[in-house]
């Protein structure tokens, strides 16, 4: 009916997806099925639903992505954003991480990048022991990607240690940005507390 189908593409509009799309999680939802985008929402409420008053979320409309940022007690006040993209059919990966500093300070930036190579040595010796973990990571001046393996657990756990990962990453930049050098030395003087850290929330 006409009708239906103008009440139908209001609606995706109105969501920010297609009308093929609308209509397959009407069609899963009356029939208790789980759709990709069920599943990327579950895991982003449960992200969301642990979220602590550090991090700001961020408009959009799409249901493969959360968005959050947070702010920099240091000079020029940056901002860093986290982005967490899902893919819809998971394999070895679950999705992307995204983290970009908002800076046009180059001494910021440097910083920035500096602190995402030492992260990266410690997340690469966190996954020495697992077989076949293939580690994905670029750091480019102001940005960082990494790719979050795919742990095949519950959605409620997934956005759980998702977030949990996020807000430890977090931790540390700010302690970076606070005092670089106390910061790098703590942590190979207690390098076993941030690998425990990283192996039970990394993905």
């Amino acid at each position: 009916m006409d009708d239906v189908i103008k009440a139908v593409d209001e609606e995706a509009y109105r969501q920010g997806t297609s009308r093929s799309n609308l209509i397959n999680q009407i069609l899963a939802e009356h029939l208790s099925c789980i759709t990709p985008e069920m599943r990327m929402r579950n895991i982003f409420n449960a992200f969301s639903g642990l979220m602590d008053s550090c991090f700001q979320l961020q408009p959009h409309n799409s249901d493969s992505l959360i968005a959050v940022r947070t702010a920099l007690q240091y000079r020029y006040n940056p901002t860093i954003n986290y982005k967490v993209e899902l893919q819809r059919s998971p394999d070895k990966y679950i999705g992307t991480l995204k983290v970009h500093i908002r800076t046009q300070s180059q001494s910021l930036i440097e910083l920035f990048s500096g602190f995402f190579r030492f992260w990266t040595e410690l997340e690469i010796e966190c996954l020495s022991d697992r077989i076949n973990a293939e580690y994905s990571a670029e750091i480019c001046d102001s940005r960082f990607s990494r790719k979050l393996f795919n742990p095949k657990i519950k959605e409620e756990e997934l956005g759980g240690r998702i977030y949990r990962y996020v807000n430890f990453l977090d931790r540390c930049i700010k302690m970076y940005f606070a005092d670089k050098d106390n910061f790098q030395k703590q942590a190979e003087n207690t390098k076993a507390y941030y690998l425990n850290e990283i192996k039970n929330s990394i993905i």
